[in-house]
């Protein structure tokens, strides 16, 4: 009986398509876990903006970057935004040891700055990260052109 039971197993499993040799990865084991790429390493965000109708989307938490930029310029497109394009890309460390050598930096928040459009004109805008949200956001201030400009922070995002 123990016997066919085993076969029924063995045989269970190649009809659903596994091989009976097959097996998960071992989550107790961190070196059973495939890297991702070194493009991929960390937390990602995203920040979409399109400047003919001031509507944005934006995205945290992604595990691939071409995952938060899709989403950011899909709730931007949900927004009615008509012309959404990524402004800005960000990520954060999944591991306080992560270190992938791309250059890419692990800055931790993303912000986006919108002021008030000019006479018939567009609206200046600015977007950037950084490692906090206060310096995200006076950097993207400080793109849109200040104070001069109204600009207004209407987004901010940290992963």
């Amino acid at each position: 009986m123990y016997v066919n039971r085993i076969l029924s197993i063995g045989l269970l499993s190649m009809v659903i398509g596994l091989a009976p040799s097959s097996r998960a990865a071992d989550m107790s084991d961190p070196g059973s876990i495939p890297e991702p790429t070194l493009a991929e390493k960390g937390i990602w965000g995203a920040i979409a903006y399109s400047t003919t109708d001031n509507r944005h989307g934006f995205f945290w938490g992604a595990d691939k970057r071409d995952e938060a930029e899709n989403i950011a310029l899909k709730y931007c497109e949900n927004a009615d935004g008509k012309n959404c394009k990524i402004v800005t890309v960000f990520r954060n460390h999944r591991h306080w040891n992560d270190d992938d050598g791309t250059g890419f930096p692990y800055e931790h928040c993303a912000a986006l700055s919108v002021g008030k459009p000019a006479a018939g004109g567009t609206s200046p805008w600015g977007a950037a990260s950084d490692e906090t949200r206060q310096k995200a956001e006076e950097r993207a201030t400080n793109l849109c052109g200040g104070e001069g400009q109204d600009c207004k922070i209407r987004e901010w995002v940290c992963t």
